[in-house]
């Protein structure tokens, strides 16, 4: 097992390496430090003069990936790339384009996210299952039937109705909570409920229809029908049998999320104005600051392949065989 984990955690080195290459590319191909420079000095005319300081002072007047006038191993090392890569696969994400310390933004704008994606994230996961579980316990009935046709339903409304909808129903008309806004302690409470219910509510449909045929798969199986044979009711059979022997799938779909949830949503934390790490990259796309754009992609890339070590680990946990293997 430990022999196990050190090579997921080794296989993931290259693999963070080529997510930076690709992001320095994308990024670098449609901004240059030129621009960057004139987007920060927030001047229509600025002296080149200007520029070239600003570039200096930031490390954008070197060589982007391979330096012709240096010597050896510098005509590596002496470059743009090099030198806002390396420090990444220690955490240290230096300062942002305009000088603000990157790790302190993203240690407190990450408590924001998390009180936004935990809620949701394990409210929507025991109702989905619940909900899952009762439409897989009145399989081929009208509850099923119609169950099935509400999570379509939801899953073809896009999440920005739900936003929109939500804001205009709860806190315009019915003035039951904040529009948007932030505040911290016992009064972020009040801000929070709306998103959480909308976060809710929007993953109902695809959640319920993923965990339903999960356990829709696993009743059609033997032990099911001996469990039956033995006289076990339909209900303990669900949640003694299925549940536990469902385990494997929903665990592959939930622990990979999990460190990932600190990273924020995009769309949720920008329009309800959450200061978190979603619109925190989102504001560092608008103002072309590339050293937050380069850090939070490498920092979600990094917590994804978290999440893939801790589901494999997972697995040894609910099957024995696996343990044994």
């Amino acid at each position: 097992m430990y022999a196990y984990i050190i090579r997921r955690v080794l296989y993931a080195i290259p693999i963070l390496l080529g997510v930076n290459v690709l992001t320095f590319a994308l990024f670098f191909w449609v901004n240059s430090p030129d621009d960057m420079a004139r987007m920060h000095l927030g001047m229509k005319r600025v002296d080149q003069a200007a520029i070239v300081k600003w570039k200096q002072d930031r490390g954008y007047d070197k060589p982007m990936l391979f330096n012709p006038k240096a010597s050896g191993i510098e005509q590596l090392t002496d470059t743009v790339f090099y030198n806002k890569t390396i420090t990444l696969f220690a955490f240290d994400f230096g300062n942002s384009d305009d000088d603000r310390n990157i790790n302190r933004d993203i240690q407190k704008r990450m408590w924001p996210s998390l009180a936004i994606a935990i809620p949701t994230f394990i409210i929507g996961l025991l109702f989905n299952i619940t909900f899952a579980m009762l439409l897989a316990f009145f399989r081929a009935t009208y509850v099923d039937i119609w169950g099935v046709i509400s999570c379509v339903i939801l899953m073809s409304v896009s999440g920005m109705f739900y936003i929109i909808g939500g804001q205009y129903l709860v806190s315009k008309l019915l003035h039951l909570v904040p529009i948007s806004g932030y505040d911290h302690g016992i009064d972020a409470i009040k801000f929070l409920i709306l998103p959480v219910t909308i976060g809710v509510i929007s993953g109902i449909g695809a959640g319920t229809r993923w965990y339903r045929t999960i356990f829709l798969e696993e009743i059609s199986k033997d032990y099911v029908r001996t469990a039956r044979a033995k006289g076990l009711s339909e209900f303990r059979v669900l949640f003694r049998h299925v549940l536990k022997n469902a385990m494997i799938p929903i665990l592959t779909g939930v622990v990979v999320v999990i460190p990932s949830l600190f990273m924020g949503s995009l769309i949720t934390e920008s329009f309800f104005g959450i200061p978190g790490l979603g619109s925190y990259t989102i504001d560092a796309i608008r103002q072309q600051d590339f050293s937050i754009v380069r850090a939070m992609v490498f920092l979600g890339s990094a917590m994804y392949i978290l999440g893939l070590v801790l589901t494999d680990i997972s697995y040894t946990l609910v099957d024995p065989r696996i343990r044994l293997e």
